[in-house]
């Protein structure tokens, strides 16, 4: 009769090295980020368009924007609640569906209150699927990867983004603002039958939950066939405090959480707001410069997964030396928007400049998005990264409606770029703070756990 073993299902993930099950998790939830960004994306390109055919002036259009991220924001709250009650699978895959369905709705919108209802509804269920899907990978990879990994799952949301902008001009002459829809949907829909075939549960969340051992026995030995779990096992994870079993918000404010979380909310947000800011309006800014449609869609598309690739390359210097490396794009990035925004120049020497600055702010934003599920615990995890992005909304909702403004203004367009350097000086700011608490953090527990001479 076998002896009931303790195992340690931290150091278990923590010592061993990515395998298959990692990559098939990552390729998944990678694809499905991919339509993630595609569907939020395309109606910034596509707004041209909807823009001529529905009557839709610079106010509407801004409000379109805005009605979809707000329902991200709702959303993000609501289905990571879920992520931590009912399990990470689920829910990404009910999110997945949900936002499939919508995007193919939104091709039949025919007037302004039905495109402002469906954009809602529709970023009401993306605004679940990223953090859940950065919690889920977080939870299966060493420490020394995560950052790295929440960064490899956003290219996926980058390359949607950057895809937006080639499609909608390959699609929308031929198929209509519509056929781009239909393409993101129907694309939506069979990543998310995908999902439901291949992917797994969080084996660090049914720890926490002391769920279904059989399941987790059963995980880790894919993880590693020659542990030979059981289920009759006792399931542990010594490298993060236990939590209450129902979530409150207070958790997320404990110990050292009690200043990460406000930097990290702080950082979040006001990136969110630069990036909303600058998708939204990016093509129709450099139209208003005379670029043409086409070159203004691909220059927001090659910006995009420029700025993806710039975050690529910080990550490993995020998990090495701790979210001080944040920082370091974002300082870049005030330079080249201020140059941007104030010194005049030929539009020859305007492009690559704006797409080095743009692509500084969507790699600072990968910076920050990469910390944003860290720093909590599996119990909490969903809802940690959840909040911070549902709260980041609120500077992604302000954006478009701060660029609607401007333009309306009376304002030159080139001066959206000047503007836009105040952000990631704010980012800059929170990204020192976070690495400051963690300092100090450190140093505290060092002090604790250092042993007391003998008298």
């Amino acid at each position: 009769m076998s002896t009931a073993r303790t195992i340690d299902v931290a150091t278990v993930i923590d010592g061993r090295r990515l395998n298959g099950f990692n990559y098939t998790l990552i390729v998944v939830s990678w694809l499905i980020t991919v339509f993630d960004g595609f569907d939020m994306m395309m109606i910034s390109f596509t707004a041209p368009y909807m823009r001529d055919e529905l009557h839709l002036d610079t106010l509407m259009l801004g409000n379109v924007f805005s009605a979809g991220i707000f329902g991200m924001l709702l959303g993000g709250f609501f289905f990571a609640y879920l992520g931590d009650r009912i399990g990470r699978r689920p829910t990404i895959i009910s999110a997945a569906f949900a936002f499939g369905v919508l995007t193919l709705a939104t091709a039949f919108a025919r007037n302004y209150g039905a495109l402002l209802v469906l954009r809602f509804l529709d970023g009401f269920a993306i605004g679940g699927m990223l953090p859940l899907a950065w919690a889920l990978n977080i939870e299966y990879v060493p420490r020394r990867y995560r950052s790295t990994i929440v960064t490899v799952i956003m290219m996926g949301y980058s390359l949607g983004t950057s895809m937006a902008g080639p499609l909608t001009v390959w699609l929308a002459p031929k198929f209509g603002w519509e056929g781009v829809f239909v393409f993101g949907g129907i694309s939506t829909l069979i990543c998310a039958s995908l999902l439901f075939l291949v992917l797994p549960e969080s084996v660090r969340f049914l720890t926490s939950k002391n769920r279904r051992p059989a399941l987790i026995a059963a995980t880790l030995n894919r993880l590693d066939p020659g542990l030979r779990a059981t289920a009759g096992d006792d399931f542990e994870l010594s490298d993060e405090p236990k939590v209450a079993r129902h979530f409150h918000v207070s958790q997320l404010f404990e110990g050292r959480l009690r200043w990460l979380t406000p930097f990290l909310w702080l950082g979040y947000t006001i990136s969110s707001l630069a990036i909303y800011f600058s998708s939204s309006w990016g093509p129709i800014v450099l139209e208003a410069l005379d670029f043409s449609r086409n070159t203004a869609a691909y220059v927001s598309s090659v910006s995009g997964f420029a700025g993806a690739i710039a975050g690529l390359a910080l990550m490993r210097f995020t998990d090495k030396h701790g979210p001080i490396s944040v920082a370091f794009y974002p300082i870049l990035a005030i330079t080249f928007l201020l140059v941007l925004g104030l010194v005049p120049m030929s539009q020859g020497t305007f492009l690559p400049l704006s797409i080095v600055g743009t692509a500084l702010v969507g790699g600072a934003h990968f910076g920050i998005v990469s910390i944003a599920g860290v720093f909590y615990p599996s119990a909490v995890r969903a809802n940690g990264a959840g909040w911070a992005t549902s709260i980041a909304k609120a500077g992604a909702i302000v954006g478009p409606l701060i660029g609607a403004a401007v333009l309306a203004s009376g304002v030159p367009a080139v001066r959206n770029y000047a503007l836009l350097a105040v952000c990631p000086a704010v980012l800059a700011v929170a990204a020192v703070g976070i690495a400051l608490v963690l300092r100090n953090h450190r140093r505290t527990a060092s002090v604790v756990a250092a042993p007391v001479p003998a008298s």
